[in-house]
């Protein structure tokens, strides 16, 4: 039972995913909830609780993750960022942090909907830099089909059973999500696909990406989607692409 004297504080978490097993804290490994609890408490010279929206993959980004706590103290809510980041890692950091006034929110449960946004770069050679933050489609970029790649991401909009583009094992009993929109982007030979939905299985981002690229290089066919979600075997779709590529964009409430 939450004492109803405390301040419900709502974080906007922007971080650089390398360094971490991931948003949610796990036994033995550093994750970004654990060092954001870690320099909460010690800021604001209390225990701290931190409320995700959701997880993120080991290694994947955030610049809007939303997360939210419980604060017994005066300091205006509108501070507590910077009276954080100073502490914190220079990979992590609070861009807003605001007080919310309904006892029901929830950072996670009261998630309307979510933005990811993975990002490709088509190269034989990988680069150092740019692969930090997008993951390397390894070949010739006139050997990758954009254009079908375009009209196959189109099949994912809508309210379907996405059971195939899950891990297998996840354990998670309802595979049902609504996709608003999803659409892919091209600048050179750099590929941005971004996806909004009411919520996402695990990996489910990743191995979208990675059909979408099977079916721009001719590994799978453009009704590769369509299959899958009739099918709901994780055979039929692409490989799971690597977590670096992977970015929160942000939670709509």
């Amino acid at each position: 039972m939450v004492n109803c004297s405390l301040r419900k504080i709502l974080l906007t978490v922007e971080y650089f995913g390398k360094n971490y097993a991931g948003w949610q804290c796990q036994k033995g490994q550093q994750s970004v909830q654990g060092v954001l609890e870690e320099k909460l408490s010690k800021a604001l010279n209390q225990q701290i609780k931190v409320y995700g929206s959701g997880r993120t993959d080991a290694k994947a980004h955030a610049l809007g993750q939303r997360a939210h706590f419980f604060y017994a103290g005066n300091m205006p809510c509108e501070k507590i960022a910077s009276a954080v980041n100073c502490h914190l890692p220079d990979d992590i950091r609070i861009t807003e942090s605001v007080e919310i006034f309904d006892s029901d929110f929830h950072a996670q449960y009261s998630a309307k909907s979510k933005t990811y946004m993975y990002k490709f770069y088509i190269s034989r050679t990988l680069s150092p830099i740019r692969n930090l933050t997008a993951a390397q489609i390894p070949c010739h970029e006139s050997k990758v089909d954009f254009e079908k790649m375009q009209r196959a991401v189109k099949n994912l909009i809508g309210t379907h059973d996405f059971k195939g583009f899950s891990s297998v094992g996840s354990g998670i009993k309802n595979t049902v999500r609504t996709i608003f929109d999803a659409s892919l982007t091209k600048k050179d030979n750099e590929i941005t696909l971004v996806i909004k939905g009411n919520g996402f299985l695990y990996n489910m981002v990743r191995i979208i990406a990675g059909t979408l690229v099977w079916i721009g290089i001719g590994r799978l066919g453009e009704d590769a989607i369509e299959k899958t979600l009739q099918s709901g075997l994780r055979k039929n779709a692409g490989k799971t692409f690597p977590a670096h590529g992977l970015t929160l964009l942000s939670v709509e409430y």
